[in-house]
This record gives structure tokens, sequence and C-alpha cells, in this order.
């Protein structure tokens, strides 16, 4: 092949046919956000709770939604999708008045062999806030507790501990 013919094929495409982004591509097939596939238990608040995130997604897409941004709207889309599964699923359970078990919605104090005293509340598992005593009736904690009585003693992650006091969720 001549030389000239070989250098007009050694040209540098136009700039016009190279694909550039800016950064805010359409992320592809965003993955769902995982589904327990525990029973969705939930108290008068957790249901409460997933209601409210509910309208609260549906009122944030609408800016997305204006300024057409599909990442975002993609965001928000997936987040709805998994609240409204969730309040389709849910169980409300009302709590016993008067609870001589520990199960889900009751509040439960213990006394740990070191003295200390804590009270958890089982939830459902959205619900779960451990900082303020709130955890999921799954978590390892709610499965050791489940079941037992005042007086009675169990073998915790951390230590052993003897249910004090049990009280209806509030």
């Amino acid at each position: 092949m001549p030389a000239a013919r070989r250098r007009r094929y050694a040209r540098p495409m136009s700039r016009a046919f190279v694909r550039e982004t800016d950064g805010a591509e359409v992320p592809q097939d965003l993955p769902e956000r995982p589904v327990s596939s525990h029973p969705n238990f939930v108290t008068a608040r957790g249901l409460q709770q997933i209601e409210s995130h509910i309208h609260e997604l549906e009122a944030a897409r609408e800016v997305p939604k204006r300024s057409e941004d599909k990442d975002a709207l993609s965001r928000v889309d997936r987040d709805l999708r998994y609240w409204q599964q969730r309040k389709a699923t849910a169980k409300l359970v009302e709590p016993e008045s008067e609870p001589a078990k520990v199960r889900f919605g009751v509040r439960v104090t213990v006394r740990y062999e070191d003295g200390t005293q804590r009270s958890f509340t089982l939830v459902g598992e959205d619900e779960a806030d451990p900082a303020q005593g709130l955890i999921s009736w799954m978590s390892p904690i709610a499965q050791a507790l489940i079941g037992t009585s005042v007086g009675d003693e169990m073998a915790l992650p951390s230590q052993r501990a003897e249910v004090l006091k049990l009280e209806p969720a509030t």
C-alpha cells in the first residue's frame, strides 16, 4: 500500500464521533434493595414509619422528574419500591397489655452479671435502632430473649443476664 494511502487511514477520528460523558450517566440496572426473607412484623410505630418513608419518597420524586435527573429518579424509585413492598408485606402485631413472656412488641429490662441494667424493645427489622433500645426481633439478643419470663436467666451475646421486667412497647 502506498505511504500516502496508509496515512489517510492513520488519521485520528473526528471528535464528533467520540462519546464523552459528563459523569452523570444513568446507572445500568440499579440493584434492588435487599428484602429480608423473614416475616415483616411491625409495631404501629413501625407501620407509621414505613408510610412516612413512602410519602417522603413520593414527594422527593418530583425534583428529579422536573430536572430530568434520571440517576436520582432511579434511586428514589428503587427506594420507593422497597418501602411499598415492605408496607404490602407488613404484619401489624398489637402488643399485649400485660406480657408474661418476651415476644415481638415487648419491652424487656434485663440485669447483666456486672449489675448494669438495659432495656430493649423487640421491633421489626426496619424499625430497629439499637442506640434507642429498639432491636430487631431477629437479632441475636432478641432471639436469646424470646420466650423468657421475669426471673429467667439466659446467655446473651456479651454475658449472662436476668429478665427483670416486661412491658408492652410504647
